[in-house]
Parts: C-alpha cells; structure tokens; sequence
C-alpha cells in the first residue's frame, strides 16, 4: 500500500512541474476541448507557429452566441487567401472540396445565417470541422478566422 502511495505522488509531482514548465514557455500553452467537434480534450498549443491549409489551429472567438469573447476554439483550416468558398444553399465548398451544410440553428436555438461565398482575404482563413454541429466559417456570425485572433497550431494530447 506504502508503495503506490508514493508511486502516486511521484506521478503528481511529475505532472505538476511537467505543467509548471510548459506554463512558463513563451512558446506552449493548454486549453481544452469542451465540445464534441473534435476528437480530444487536452491540447497543446504552439503559439505563433506558421499557419497552412489542414493544420488545427487555436483562436480567440469575438463573441456571439452562447460564448463569450476570448474563448478558445480549435478548428481546422480548410482555406487560406486565394482559396474559393463557394455556396449552395446551405452546402458549402473551399476550393472544390465539400465541407458540409450550414444549419439554420445552433444546438441552442439560436437562428444562424449562412456565410457569404466569395475569395478569401489576405490574412484570412476558413475553419472548419466535419462534425455537423461545429460553428465555423459556413455562419456569417464566426465568417473567416483573422490572423490577428489565431493563438497558434493546435495539436490533440489525449
């Protein structure tokens, strides 16, 4: 019993200052995924990192909904400045790859608008996610991620 007691607390300590240590760096950062449109809940995130088409990337969301201003959302790039959104209806495309429909409202009730087709800006990006409830950049109220909001690339732990 002795024996896993301090096997325990080694583990602990271990963790404590493995998150200490990452707490500290300029470069890493944590948050976790509360949602279900995304596999995984921990993330590390390496902040100011190169951003491309199919990474995972961390932002600050401006507001709206039910979240408030600042929180973290992680989604996948699906298209960058130059790429083409197209729209029918409500099924949108970037770049001729489909990335799903945009739903007329959120899990929570609230009406959600369809984005605007169009070319994406320079320092812009599309986000998305497969999952059908993910509000990305198919709503007029998230629309294109601003490089200025982008935290950095986001990668799952667990």
């Amino acid at each position: 019993m002795k024996a896993k007691h301090i096997y325990w607390i080694l583990c602990a300590g271990v963790f404590a200052v493995g998150i200490l240590a990452a707490a500290a760096s300029p470069w890493l950062t944590y948050t976790f995924n509360l949602t279900h449109s995304l596999p995984g809940t921990l993330y590390v995130i390496h902040k100011h990192s190169e951003v491309k088409k199919g990474d995972l990337i961390a932002y600050r969301w401006h507001g709206g909904a039910t979240y408030p201003v600042g929180t973290i959302f992680i989604k996948q790039v699906a298209g960058v400045a130059g790429d083409t959104v197209r729209r029918e209806g409500v099924a949108f495309w970037v770049d001729g790859q489909y990335i799903g429909i945009a739903k007329p409202f959120s899990k929570a009730g609230l009406p959600l608008q369809p984005a605007q087709e169009g070319v994406i800006a320079a320092g812009e990006y599309f986000v998305a996610t497969v999952h059908p409830n993910s509000l990305d950049s198919r709503y007029a109220l998230t629309g294109n991620v601003k490089l200025a909001a982008i935290i950095g690339k986001a990668y799952a732990i667990f």
